[in-house]
């Protein structure tokens, strides 16, 4: 293993730690950037050599331009840009705080062997230059790369010594390198060679393809001069190709200051068509939902008045306690309720999308997609909860997506820094050679092998192919094999580290024993246990022993590029090839794969998973920088293989260009039949979502989310200067002002932040927001113009060019990487907005509800994408403790809102009223809790004092609460019409909002009081485990019981109500003048109160069969008999009779 350095580019380096340097003795010359070949010299890869405005003051930057001659012959630069990528690809970066960026440059990474040219450790040739063992360069197949007519084996750096330093001669037949047959060698394999910039381009136009106004082209074709010639325009203006995006030129706007849009030629003699459309609730449904709603609220108003008026004069305390609890309640379903007033569904056309984007046409004459690139998150943390074999799943539906494979890429956060993890991945990117090629040439649903194997239905359903059996049966062997070499990773590596450690030890005993002597007695050499990788060197994150710079909370920050970025043009199989299915007419491309693990050091606060997420946002700018982001957890994968396309219809539809998120519902696998628990939360998915989508769009719920990058970057929306932030705005959106600012080109208005009028950001500004990076902070427009949607209609505003999209990325250095590391150092954020205002929002456990709330205050919209197959799908808590942790979090994120300034009581004035109101609950709902374990107590208290909430049942009452049920009752049917539940999923949700509203959502209240007032953070945790052995059931954890904290109080309320119904009974039974009204009232809220605890009673009891029913119920019996029993024996004094004068007929 090769290891090459990199120095931080720090502007703040110590003056002391200079002084001590300079008495050091002279080093080996260091360059910013800079790596050591295998010839010892020094070469620089810094992006301040390169980029000559990045140069600091210190220095000055300049260039001696050298003719080619037999001495100067430079390399390929095709070939060397797709060795350089090679070498990235098999090097593992690491670096951090105080520490030199270095490029570990790995012979493998797992202990099988890697055959895809793509994947990291490679198996290729080696170098024939003695005394080196890199390997050869290849190409996009993994052949090798000979550039002598000799077929000289040589490696990248061998070759560039000999370029460079030996006179361009072969070492194998001592004869001249020709280049030109360097050149057909890349125009072969799909990569043509870059046409040369300018000179006098700047820095930022390099990495930008130039695109001049459509306007001209619509000119010239009606004053008849013809069709506009792309390619002679091209040469014959500063237009260059370079990093795969295009912007406007200074002289030109696209509009030329005028307010009206022109489109493409291409689009003029086409219907425009939508790439989505609203779907209207039926009037039918709507209208009556929405006339209960003014009914139910106007009949609370009444009732409440009414009862206000009418107190129990017999027992105010009782009187007080409901009343104050039953107005609590009108509230909390106002605010829950009056979101839901304009729900709506939408949808999407693929076949449009299509054929936009990619569908030959005169701007893009090959048909290459012209869609954006879209980032992956995928974000782990602790392996021994989150199973590598669950996220190797994930990350290979993922790679099989039905997207382009070169606008994808895949980043895994591995927070904890784990070995095991790191190796997992390279395992399911080894895989991902044949699941992914088998996934397209059968067009398999879903693209998650171990989903997919394990379905019930027939695999062999419209499966036309011949060999598809033969393939199934083969890929099917091959994962089963995958996952013994990933259950027995562990053990692997325990193993391996053991052996390396055990020859540490060995070693430092022979070389204690050469020092003192012989004679001399060796005492015990103590060496740290470390963690080794599969090339035999110490992996540089977390230990299997924690040590020092090697534990959870201290390690570097470590990236490997798993999957190189792929080629531009597709690559089939070749038929020769000995792989398990055919592949030759299947493109067996893989989308680039990025393992990150950020850096962490004592005394940094690293904000859990938004800052992890935050990491993964800068690092995935720098290295593909997709200008759409979707986050998803270990556990959810991609279950409908076109679900990106689904949200790209949004994102590239008129108006797309507002639109901040695209969310999609989260469903869930391994829920019990009966769905005990609520899990599934359909109700919030399936209604809330929905209607708030007729608002200014969903919350973000924290995974299957789609984010536009700029939206991320805290950028306000196009256009956000056009609507009066008035009352008006909250409630229907603002009038457009007539002002000097709706007349400013859209290209200068795209990105905007915080309440600045001027026409463009100033720039300076940036790296007190983005930090210091300035690749960082140069890649934000970039995103932000392949983020437009396709200007191809007059109303579509701030659009881009159709084409636009089409030309290859820039591949990757070992520079870029190097700044990646850079960005993903604990101290990166120091001194910024991260957090604050860019990316994902510190601050609060529900970090993604923040997040979202943030983007709508700003102006921003959001849609929810319900795609007709689902799009992802992932796991879920079916255990009663987990489930009860799980809301606990929630609400404790919650109340976090409610106490901080992301309060929707503090929202923006461009938040709409609704929205508002919507926000406002996300923070109040936990602290009805309150005001339900009251009211769960009151039938008891009833039962108890012989009182109830009102003097007597008279009609009056009874009329009252008919009516607000069969309301509710009324819009509970109305909901499932509209959203498409079922009844059984409302009640289950109902039951559960009882359990979880008298435990969690208490507790969460009382932690968030605590942290407020005195600053004391509480954590419940679990107490004790008890679970049963049965290992075939597939829900053996539905029946395993844990004791938390959190069941008190729904466990008092059932005994307390129980008790509460016998003594009632036993009372009205034995006194003289028996209340029946009063006994009627308070058992019917009991048994209110006990219908909704049924489920939680049923997961106390375990696994069935253990702990049977009839034991409960017997219990109930024995308990009341008991009562009567006390009561017989020792009666209300002054009677001898049962029930009073009550007989029986």
């Amino acid at each position: 293993m090769a290891s090459k350095s990199f120095k931080p580019n720090r502007s703040n380096l110590s003056t002391a730690s200079d002084a001590s340097e300079a008495q050091k003795p002279p080093l080996p010359p260091t360059v910013t950037f800079g790596r050591r070949t295998s010839s010892g010299r020094y070469i620089s890869y810094s992006r301040d050599d390169l980029d000559s405005e990045l140069g600091s003051g210190d220095f000055m930057n300049y260039t001696v331009h050298i003719p080619p001659t037999p001495d100067n012959q430079p390399m390929d630069p095709s070939i060397s840009q797709k060795v350089e990528e090679q070498y990235v690809s098999n090097s593992l970066f690491t670096g951090g705080f105080n520490n030199i960026t270095r490029a570990h440059l790995m012979d493998k990474v797992i202990e099988s062997e890697a055959t895809h040219p793509q994947m990291a450790g490679t198996k290729g040739s080696s170098c024939s230059i003695p005394g080196c063992d890199a390997k050869v360069m290849s190409d996009e197949r993994g052949n090798d790369i000979l550039p002598c007519e000799c077929d000289f084996k040589i490696c990248r750096d061998c070759y560039v010594d000999a370029v460079k330093l030996g006179g361009g001669i072969c070492p194998g037949c001592k004869e001249p390198y020709k280049n030109t047959d360097l050149d057909e060698i890349a125009v072969e394999h799909g990569r043509p060679l870059p046409l040369p910039p300018p000179a006098t381009m700047s820095k930022m136009e390099r990495r930008l393809s130039l695109m001049k106004s459509t306007k001209s082209a619509l000119m010239r074709s009606h004053t008849g001069v013809g069709e506009f010639d792309h390619n002679k325009w091209l040469f014959e203006t500063r237009g260059t190709y370079g990093y795969g995006n295009a912007i406007w030129p200074k002289d030109e706007g696209f509009d030329n200051g005028n307010t009206d849009e022109v489109e493409p030629m291409e689009f003029m003699n086409k219907p425009w068509r939508p790439l989505t459309r609203k779907l209207k609730i039926p009037a039918a449904v709507l209208s009556p939902y929405r006339l209960l709603i003014v009914v139910r609220m106007v009949v609370l108003g009444f009732f409440l008045a009414w009862r206000v008026s009418h107190p129990n004069t017999d027992a105010y305390w009782l009187w007080a306690m409901s009343i104050v609890c039953e107005i609590w309640f009108a509230f909390s379903w106002l605010l829950d309720q009056l979101p839901k007033l304009c729900p709506i569904n939408r949808a999407t056309d693929l076949n449009v999308l299509t054929e936009k984007f990619e569908t030959p046409s005169p701007s893009n004459p090959t048909g290459k997609s012209d869609l954006p690139g879209i980032d992956i998150f995928v974000s782990t943390a602790d392996p021994e909860k989150e199973p590598p074999l669950v996220t190797a799943n994930t990350i290979l539906s993922i790679l099989a997506a039905d997207y382009p494979v070169e606008k994808l890429a895949c980043y895994v956060s591995d927070d904890g820094g784990a070995l095991l993890t790191f190796e997992a991945m390279a395992e399911a990117a080894s895989f991902a050679n044949t699941w992914v090629p088998f996934c397209r040439k059968h067009g398999i649903e879903p693209r998650n092998p171990e989903s997919y194997f394990s379905l019930k239905r027939d695999p062999f359903k419209n499966k036309v192919k011949p060999d598809f059996v033969k393939d199934r049966r083969r890929v099917k062997r091959e994962y089963d094999e995958f996952k013994v070499r990933i259950n027995g990773l562990p053990d692997s590596i325990r193993r391996r580290s053991d052996a390396y450690h055990a020859r540490e030890e060995i070693k430092a005993m022979k070389l204690q024993k050469q020092n003192i002597g012989a004679d001399e007695p060796i005492e015990s050499v103590k060496i740290a246990k470390a963690t080794w990788m599969a090339d035999g060197t110490h992996w540089p994150g977390t230990w299997l022993q924690p040590s020092s710079e090697h534990s959870k909370g201290d390690h570097a920050g470590i990236i490997q590029v798993m999957l190189k970025p792929p080629s531009d043009e597709p690559l089939h199989g070749n038929v020769e090839d000995e792989k398990l299915i055919d592949t030759s007419e299947v493109d067996i491309r893989l989308p680039l794969l990025v393992y990150v693990s950020r850096e962490k050091r004592p005394g940094y606060d690293h904000n859990k998973k938004a800052g992890a997420m935050n990491a993964l946002v800068r690092a995935s700018a720098i290295m593909s920088n997709g200008p759409f982001i979707l986050n998803l957890d270990c556990d959810h994968y991609i279950y409908n293989s076109q679900a990106m396309r689904e949200g790209m219809c949004f994102m590239m539809d008129r108006g797309g260009d507002r639109l901040c998120y695209v969310q999609f519902p989260q469903r869930f696998e391994g829920i019990d039949p009966s769905d005990r628990y609520a899990n599934h939360n359909t109700v919030f998915f399936d209604v809330n979502m929905r209607a708030l989508d007729g608002l200014q769009g969903p919350v973000y719920v924290g995974t299957g989310c789609l984010f536009r990058r700029v939206a991320l970057y805290g950028f306000d929306p196009p256009r956000s200067k056009e609507h009066h932030p008035g009352f008006c705005s909250c409630c229907c959106g603002g009038r457009k002002k007539h002002t000097s600012v709706a007349s400013t080109p859209e290209e200068s208005r795209a990105l905007r932040m915080g309440d600045s009028d001027d026409e463009e950001m100033n720039l300076s500004l940036f790296p007190k927001r983005f930090g210091n990076s300035t690749f960082l902070i140069d890649s934000i427009p970039v995103a932000e113009f392949q983020g437009r949607p396709l200007a191809d209609h007059p109303a579509v505003k701030n659009g881009r060019p159709p084409g636009a999209l089409t030309i290859p990325r820039d591949l990757l250095d070992a520079s870029t990487v190097a700044e990646a590391i850079s960005v993903i150092s604990c101290w990166y954020e120091d001194k910024t907005e991260w957090g604050n205002r860019v990316g994902w929002i510190y601050g609060s456990v529900t970090e993604d509800v923040v997040t979202g709330y943030r983007m709508h205050n700003r102006g921003w919209k959001s849609v929810y994408c319900v795609t007709k197959r689902d799009a992802f799908r992932g796991t879920a808590p079916i255990n009663l403790t987990d489930r009860l942790h799980q809301v606990l979090r929630w609400a404790t994120g919650s109340v976090e809102i409610f106490f901080s300034r992301n309060n929707a009581i503090l929202a923006s004035p461009r938040m709409k009223l609704l929205q508002r109101i919507a926000y406002l609950n996300v923070g109040i709902y936990p602290f009805t809790s309150i005001f339900l374990i009251v009211y769960c107590f009151l039938p008891a208290l009833s039962l108890f004092s012989g009182q109830f909430i009102v003097q007597t049942l008279n009609v009056t009452f009874l009329t009252y609460l008919l009516v607000i049920t069969l309301t509710l009752c009324m819009l509970a049917v109305l909901e499932i019409r509209w959203s498409g539940i079922e009844l059984e999923e409302w009640w289950r949700n109902e039951q559960f909002w009882l359990i979880g509203g008298t435990s969690a959502h208490l507790a969460a209240v009382l932690q968030g009081l605590l942290k407020v007032v005195a600053g004391i953070e509480i954590s419940f945790t679990l107490t004790s485990k008890s679970g049963g052995d049965d290992v075939d059931d597939e829900f053996a954890d539905l029946y395993i019981v844990k004791w938390t904290s959190l069941m008190i109080p729904p466990i008092t309320i059932m005994i307390t109500n129980l008790i509460a119904i016998a003594v009632g009974f036993s009372r009205t039974i034995y006194s003289v003048i028996p209340q029946w009204s009063r006994l009627i009232g308070g058992v019917f809220f009991s048994f209110w109160v006990l219908a909704h605890l049924y489920p939680f009673a049923k997961g106390l009891m375990g696994r069935r069969g253990r702990t049977p029913t009839i034991v409960f119920v017997w219990s109930g019996l024995i308990a009341i008999t008991i009562s009567l029993l006390w009561v017989a024996i020792s009666p209300p004094s002054g009677t001898n009779q049962i029930g009073g004068s009550f007989t029986f007929p």
